[in-house]
């Protein structure tokens, strides 16, 4: 490991994508991404209509290796130049994440190098700081990611406090479960919202679950529900226009959902920043609205660069480099590893384990 500055290598494999990715990173300043590469596998779950967790596990181990080596190449590198292989280690799907843990854990010990462990929301909600623009701490995250809506107050790397969470389903499973009941392919949410584009938002009136609750909690099974009745009344009578429009409706409803709470957020903390990161977070109406909401606030709002939403390895590089600079970094050298499928990113905050 180099005084001066630390080469991480990054590996997620939490659910249907392989990420692996290169990130330096000096003991100041934003760490650097030297390269990356990402295997997506839309195509072999499009035909299920979701992810089938085995066939993602034995893709991940067909694919760990040989994107490692596409990002040594990339990056005019080699396995010599490698500090430290970071993982994640939850939350995620049980046999993905053991892949990606075991070949960390593999390739760390045949290098003589540690391997450590990353919480994959933590990976998400501090890959704006790869974008052309660092978000400055503290700042509240909107994290949309998957199975998971969160509001969080980030004091800093590990210093997170949960503000409100979905108490159902997320917004991006209701993207996924409307686009399903409109018969679009998987994934659903980006299908549907190319759809939306189409529609007239105002022609249906859906809910939007806990919109005046009060706190900071999101629901969107309600709104999945609303979809689905009304699926039903236009029945095999339905068009192109009328599905169009429902989906439009259907994301505007989503939409309104998450910069309602996303601006009380600002405002019961009285942060200056947001930071929105995850798969929805690359929705493009949710991103102009939530630009507007943060104006009126006087906060400046923060993305990922648009290739970096999804999962992917630069994130978990970022997140282990993140951690080193500031002593946070847990890491081991013995070879041993576990992960947890269920994990709560407020029990990320210190070390990890």
């Amino acid at each position: 490991m180099r005084e001066s500055f630390m080469n991480i290598l990054g590996i997620e494999t939490s659910c249907d994508e392989t990420g692996v990715a290169w990130v330096q990173a000096a003991p100041g300043g934003v760490p650097r991404l030297v390269a990356q590469a990402l295997h997506s596998q839309v195509d072999l779950h499009e035909s299920y209509g979701g992810v089938v967790p085995e066939l993602a596990s034995r893709d991940h181990i067909r694919r760990v290796l040989p994107l490692a080596q596409q990002v040594l190449r990339n990056g005019g590198g080699s396995w010599g130049d490698i500090d430290l292989i970071a993982y994640t280690a939850g939350p995620g799907l049980a046999g993905a994440l053991l892949v990606g843990a075991g070949v960390a854990a593999g390739l760390a010990a045949g290098l003589g190098r540690p391997a450590a462990p990353v919480h994959h929301l933590e990976g998400h909600l501090l890959s704006p700081f790869l974008g052309d623009e660092s978000p400055t701490f503290p700042f509240v995250a909107l994290l949309v990611s998957g199975g998971h809506t969160q509001l969080l107050d980030v004091e800093g790397v590990g210093r997170y406090r949960l503000l409100g969470e979905s108490v159902d389903d997320a917004a991006g499973e209701a993207f996924d479960k409307a686009a399903k009941l409109l018969g679009l392919g998987y994934p659903g949410g980006p299908a549907l919202s190319s759809l939306a584009q189409a529609g007239d938002a105002a022609r249906y009136a859906l809910p939007r679950p806990l919109l005046h609750s009060g706190d900071l909690d999101f629901s969107f099974s309600g709104l999945k529900t609303a979809v689905l009745t009304q699926v039903r009344r236009l029945g095999a009578q339905a068009t192109a226009q009328d599905r169009a429009d429902l989906a439009a409706a259907t994301q505007a409803a989503i939409v309104d959902v998450l910069v309602a709470k996303a601006a009380a957020a600002l405002a019961s903390t009285g942060r200056r920043e947001l930071v929105v990161a995850g798969g929805v977070g690359a929705n493009r109406l949710l991103r102009d609205r939530l630009v507007q909401a943060g104006a009126r606030r006087g906060a400046q709002v923060r993305f990922p660069p648009a290739a970096l939403c999804t999962d992917n390895g630069a994130m978990i590089a970022l997140a282990a480099a993140m951690r080193w600079q500031r002593g946070l970094l847990a890491n081991d050298s013995t070879g041993s590893f576990s992960v947890r499928p269920r994990w709560p990113l407020e029990e990320a905050s210190a070390a990890l384990p």
